[in-house]
């Protein structure tokens, strides 16, 4: 017999919930709580909210205080009890205690922090759960205390990051952004006034809270000397610095990379040489070439990190500032450097997502030896040129059955799919010389497949 589909008025909405009345819905609670210790507690906490500040936060201590000082361990079965628990504090401590009283609340939620280190040494937690649970509340905390405002947090964050940092340092980088820039230098001049200067961990602090109030200076200072001058992170000053307009420190920054002892700690293996400056490097050299107006030779250099990554984005900058026809020339280097590129695949994929098809397929012709037909794109590009690029599809297409028959288990139903696609391609190539005929390409197929062959 069919089952009675449920009508709209029995569904568990808080609409119909309401329907009920509140003494019906009193006795249910009540009911429920007796045998479930989380709904007593929560209700316990709610009906604390409702008398004062001081009595949530009474229960919330009490809570807070069981979870920190047990030693039980917790196995994978309790673990998600054990964390709906610990969020549900969380959120009574940012949705009830907040309105009533944000210092209490405030010292809660350090409280509920300091719960981490406690929690990861006896929680089973292959999934890494609980480490997310509280990362994700750092943004709660950033906001919360840019709440209570400098004079009342301040003193609570630095005291935690002076204290605890391998736990803090990770939650205030990551909340840093949520920060008021009130409350974010306050914490700066904190961590950094009549104190050495800032490594490790607390660097990454101080460069966030720099970052957030936008104070450069104070991002270069946490900086150690040795960390100063590679290329990477010198690269980074300098681009930063260039943005400010500050060329002449930016080239100065850009320039004490390349001291002859941090060049030679730069090398890759390559005989006689140094490796290619790396791409922030590059990148960092065009912003301090823009700021010192050398804009031609920005452009030029734009081409040069072109020429290495085929990004997109960094065509588009190129051309964006280039007049009418003089964009044109610039879309054919493009294509041409593109074409060129040591790894065929990263120039045919370039092509493809421009989209240069014309330029594509010529790839796909000149180059067919390098085409890889493992590449997860090679359907899409071959259904997109058989148009009006059909040898390019035929080469494509091919290129795809080798590789699954070169790494698969002979000719598969996929296999035989790619064959008929093939075939149809190649009824309309006219007999191409620059193609083997259909029946040459199955017997190579039927070779690659082969037990022999694929033992070898």
């Amino acid at each position: 017999m069919a089952k009675r589909a449920p009508t709209p008025k029995k569904t568990v909405t808080e609409v119909n919930l309401l329907a009920l009345g509140p003494e019906r819905l009193a006795t249910l609670l009540f009911d429920a709580a007796n045998s479930d210790p989380n709904l007593k507690r929560r209700l316990r906490m709610e009906l604390a909210a409702e008398i004062s500040a001081a009595d949530l936060a009474f229960e919330l201590d009490k809570r807070l205080t069981t979870l920190a000082t047990s030693r039980a361990r917790i196995s994978w079965r309790k673990r998600p009890a054990l964390l709906a628990d610990v969020n549900a504090l969380r959120a009574i401590i940012i949705d009830r205690l907040v309105p009533l009283d944000v210092k209490l609340a405030l010292d809660r939620m350090v409280a509920w922090f300091d719960l981490y280190p406690s929690l990861s040494a006896r929680v089973s937690d292959a999934k890494g759960e609980l480490p997310l649970l509280f990362d994700a509340a750092s943004a709660d905390l950033a906001k919360l205390a840019s709440r209570a405002g400098p004079d009342v947090a301040a003193p609570v964050l630095g005291e935690a990051l002076s204290t605890r940092l391998n736990q803090w340092a990770s939650w205030m980088g990551r909340g840093a952004h949520e920060l008021s820039t009130e409350l974010a230098q306050r914490l700066l001049v904190e961590l950094t006034k009549g104190r050495p200067k800032p490594t490790g961990r607390l660097a990454l602090v101080v460069r966030k809270l720099a970052d957030r109030i936008g104070d450069l200076d104070a991002w270069i200072q946490s900086i150690s000397e040795d960390d100063y001058r590679k290329p990477d992170i010198a690269g980074e000053i300098a681009r930063r610095l260039a943005e400010a307009g500050r060329a002449a420190e930016a080239r100065a920054a850009l320039e004490a990379s390349r001291n002859p002892a941090t060049l030679a700690a730069s090398l890759r293996g390559r005989p006689g040489g140094l490796s290619a400056p790396s791409e922030p490097w590059r990148i960092a050299e065009i912003a301090v070439l823009d700021a010192e107006g050398r804009t031609d030779e920005a452009d030029e250099a734009r081409w040069g990190v072109f020429e290495c990554t085929l990004s997109a984005d960094a065509l588009r900058a190129l051309i964006a500032k280039l007049a009418d026809f003089a964009d044109v020339v610039a879309l054919d280097r493009a294509f041409a450097l593109a074409a060129g590129h040591p790894d065929a695949m990263e120039g045919l994929s370039f092509l493809m997502n421009w989209p240069a098809l014309r330029e594509a397929s010529e790839l796909v012709v000149s180059r067919r030896s390098e085409l890889r037909g493992g590449h997860d794109d090679i359907p899409l590009w071959a259904s997109r040129l058989a148009g009006r690029h059909v040898l390019a599809a035929v080469l494509l297409t091919r290129a795809r059955a080798r590789a699954l028959v070169t790494l698969g288990s002979g000719i598969t139903e996929e296999v035989q799919g790619l064959i008929g696609e093939a075939e149809a391609l190649a009824g309309g190539l006219g007999g191409d010389a620059l193609v083997d005929d259909h029946a040459s390409f199955v017997s190579e197929l039927q070779t690659l497949a082969s037990p022999r062959r694929r033992r070898w």
